[in-house]
């Protein structure tokens, strides 16, 4: 899906726009994709201009929601088709997304991005091929771009979160990566059968938990992804600890075993597992 050009405005920013008109400025300067980039806007009375493009000013806006100009009006950045999508600003301007209200990466102490890049550190990905099962917002490849990685395939199942991509600043745009990141639309437990033997250099995997994607924590998707790595390629497996105080169950371990079993060595590292093909 092609990048979508957009203000986007959250309730603090929409309020700075209307103090800046109200008391008569004929410009404003900072972001409005997300810190990205700064902008100067031009101030009028009935609306505002970024780069190039007119728009009005919004009317009252929603903590928690990012905004985009859908061509009529500043929307929400969010979809319902059974279940409510939505991307969510955080403090680091990095956003996160929700989907019914389950927040899909860890905020709680840092960046999104900062968190994705601890991660990928430890698949190191510098000149390597890398699989990226669960692309969500991409933050995942946009580390292994950083960090110089030589290719990376990435996945994603949900139409809608590709949809937040394109309108997500921090998201990599595949057009942009000097045609090292190759991103598609698919469910990797069906697109990784296609895949040939011993592929990669790495893979990270970052599913939705276990309640809603159990197929992702299966045996034979462990043994498939132990298929298209090649001897000595490192996985990150994120699990975070889902229920451990109300069930009990070490959702961490459990992977660890059973990765153990398709054919890796494994061991807890941060919030998941670190496993080495044998």
């Amino acid at each position: 899906m092609p990048r979508i050009a957009t203000p986007l405005l959250t309730r603090p920013l929409g309020e700075t726009l209307l103090a800046a008109r109200a008391a008569g400025q004929a410009m404003w300067q900072g972001s409005l994709d997300l810190g990205r980039h700064q902008d100067t806007v031009m101030l009028a009375d009935d609306h505002w201009t970024w780069r190039g493009a007119r728009y009005p000013y919004p009317g009252k806006l929603k903590d928690r929601t990012l905004y985009w100009w859908d061509g009529d009006a500043f929307a929400p950045v969010s979809r319902y088709a059974g279940k409510l999508i939505k991307l969510v600003p955080t403090e680091w301007d990095v956003p996160t997304f929700e989907i019914d209200g389950i927040k899909m990466l860890p905020t709680a102490k840092e960046s999104p991005l900062m968190d994705a890049r601890r991660k990928v550190a430890l698949v190191q990905p510098a000149g390597k091929s890398v699989l990226d099962t669960c692309g969500g917002l991409g933050y995942f490849a946009a580390c292994c771009l950083d960090a110089g990685v030589a290719a990376i395939q990435s996945f994603e199942k949900n139409e809608d979160v590709l949809w937040l991509r394109a309108l997500n600043p921090w998201s990599p745009d595949p057009d942009e990566s000097s045609g090292r990141l190759r991103l598609a639309h698919a469910d990797v437990t069906q697109a990784i059968a296609g895949l040939p033997d011993a592929a990669f250099d790495a893979a990270l995997h970052d599913p939705p938990r276990f309640g809603i994607a159990g197929e992702l924590y299966s045996l034979a998707f462990y043994q498939q992804l132990a298929r298209v790595l090649r001897r000595g390629g490192r996985l990150f497996h994120y699990t975070g600890s889902p229920n451990k105080l109300t069930s009990g169950r070490d959702v961490p371990r459990e992977v660890a075993r059973r990765l153990e079993t398709a054919g890796f060595r494994a061991e807890l590292a941060l919030d998941g597992v670190l496993a080495i093909k044998r």
